[in-house]
């Protein structure tokens, strides 16, 4: 059964696996936030544990997931894994997040818009 948000449990939904794909993986906020930290370059499992103020366990399953959906890879420096961001992977992310960049844009545009409205009539304001 899969608890839904409306606080029932629906044993007719059957709940995706996390590891099915990037849409599911990053579902989970501290995955983003591990995808975000590793944006900037790579990075070994206790600088993400510190980053992330995550345990070090927790971080390993998260990195897991990341790492069976392809979102991140693995260097083996040593001893050490390093982690880094795959693009590839996170290229169909964006790509759908892009069909809605529009509505952002229009927000912005009118955010924007009334920010400098404001400014004007301040400027208006202060030469009277």
């Amino acid at each position: 059964m899969t608890y839904s948000c409306m606080g029932m449990y629906c044993a007719f939904v059957p709940r995706a696996s996390t590891t099915s794909d990037a849409f599911n993986a990053v579902a989970e906020p501290r995955r983003r936030d591990i995808l975000l930290f590793l944006a900037a370059r790579e990075q070994s499992v206790s600088a993400i544990v510190v980053a992330t103020r995550l345990g070090q366990p927790s971080v390993s399953k998260h990195l897991r997931v990341l790492r069976q959906t392809g979102l991140v890879r693995t260097r083996r420096n040593g001893r050490q894994i390093l982690y880094r961001t795959n693009p590839q992977a996170i290229r169909p992310l964006y790509e759908w997040t892009k069909t809605f960049e529009q509505f952002w844009r229009h927000q912005l545009t009118r955010v924007k818009k009334r920010a400098e409205a404001q400014a004007q009539k301040q400027i208006s304001l202060q030469e009277c």
